[in-house]
């Protein structure tokens, strides 16, 4: 058995937040019925075409789940989802402010009829104060949390190229759900999680944010490098490409001027003897770095580094991470399948000795309504058998 396996979450999700948290439930073996739109199902799936016609986000975020197609404003399909939370152990949902609790599916009404129950409603900025009905895009949430002001270089702030806040949002939900898992085991009781963006991504502003609260002003924007730690980010050489290396502390510096720089005393220069001197007199720094590497093709500048036992990186495109060598050596890819055939797919990062993730399909919309319909005793409705016929 997978240690999840017996579970039954029901979500009504979309998007990516939700969606990503009850795959990573899927993964480790718990029955997942994504409550979808009738017709298009997801948004999520409209997002692109790219994987062979399906939508790279929805492709990422729905292995392994049931889907089923209602129209929640209709009586008798909100009905159905009440008699799938007969026998669910979670409840999932990332709809509108409040329209949960519209549609009778809020925490205090589910729980309320299944005490036991555990329900995890995911929003932008939470179920009460002045943003609670503001509208909470990934980008949005990015800036209120002020990811987008230390993010970017001198000149100008950029968003993260992931939808970082909805990812964190996700995570939070998923070991969230883990928690109240774990807690009702020992009471019988279930929970109520609430999941906001801008809290979620709040929290991981950790380090800028007591910097600039108890520092006075903020980690100025630094484009690739470190705002606090030099010599860190990236460095050009002679063959045009750039490495990326991280100094950690005086000892590594000192081997780094000796071995890799070949300039032993540089790590004495009054200018660059402390981290906080090298952060004042980056350009110089970097000027030096620079002259160093200038005589180096930047797979020399790897060696060298590699050979001092220096942390660095190679700069990959996403096509160079599908085939980077670690994952591949660590067998990290497998396939799922899909509506368009078999994917490829990376293997969830946390793996317990002994156990196989799901992996299961993609499905397509209400691809198992007729199925969930049947285990409820109730039969399909004419719309929802010509929509997957």
């Amino acid at each position: 058995m997978r240690p999840l396996e017996g579970l039954t979450v029901v979500s009504v999700e979309q998007a990516v937040a939700a969606p990503f948290a009850t795959r990573q439930l899927a993964d480790l073996g718990a029955r997942v019925i994504k409550v979808e739109r009738k017709g298009p199902g997801d948004f999520a799936r409209e997002y692109d075409e790219t994987v062979k016609g399906m939508a790279s986000h929805f492709v990422w975020l729905n292995r392994s789940k049931e889907s089923i197609a209602l129209d929640l404003k209709d009586e008798h399909d909100r009905a159905v989802v009440h008699r799938l939370l007969d026998s669910a152990d979670v409840f999932v949902q990332n709809l509108a402010p409040r329209a949960a609790e519209r549609l009778g599916l809020g925490a205090e009404q589910l729980r309320a009829a299944h005490p036991s129950l555990i329900h995890c409603s995911i929003s932008g900025y939470g179920p009460d104060g002045p943003y609670t009905s503001k509208k909470a895009y990934d980008l949005l949430v990015q800036c209120e949390a002020g990811l987008v002001s230390v993010t970017g270089t001198p000149d100008e702030p950029v968003k993260v190229g992931i939808s970082v806040a909805d990812i964190a949002a996700g995570m939070y939900a998923y070991t969230g759900i883990l928690t109240a898992i774990i807690r009702r085991q020992r009471t019988g009781e279930g929970a109520t999680v609430e999941i906001s963006m801008l809290e979620a991504l709040a929290e991981w502003m950790g380090f800028p944010m007591y910097y600039g609260m108890y520092g006075g002003t903020p980690p100025p924007r630094s484009g690739a490098s470190h705002a606090a730690i030099a010599p860190y980010g990236p460095f050009h050489c002679g063959d045009g490409k750039s490495v990326f290396l991280g100094i950690q502390n005086e000892r590594e510096w000192a081997v780094f001027c000796a071995q890799v720089l070949e300039q032993p005393d540089l790590a004495s220069d009054e200018r660059f003897s402390s981290n906080s001197r090298r952060v004042a007199h980056r350009d110089d720094l970097t000027a030096e770095i620079h002259a160093a590497f200038a005589g180096l093709t930047s797979e020399e500048a790897l060696a060298r580094l590699d050979a001092a036992a220096i942390a660095n990186a190679r700069l990959r495109d996403m096509l160079e991470l599908g085939d980077h060598p670690q994952l591949e050596a660590r067998h990290r890819w497998t396939e799922v399948d899909s509506p368009v055939g078999p994917l490829r797919a990376l293997i969830p990062p946390a793996t317990l000795d002994g156990e196989e993730p799901a992996m299961g399909r993609i499905p397509q919309p209400g691809e198992h309504t007729a199925k969930i319909l049947a285990e409820l005793g109730l039969a399909p409705s004419a719309d929802s058998v010509e929509e997957h016929s």
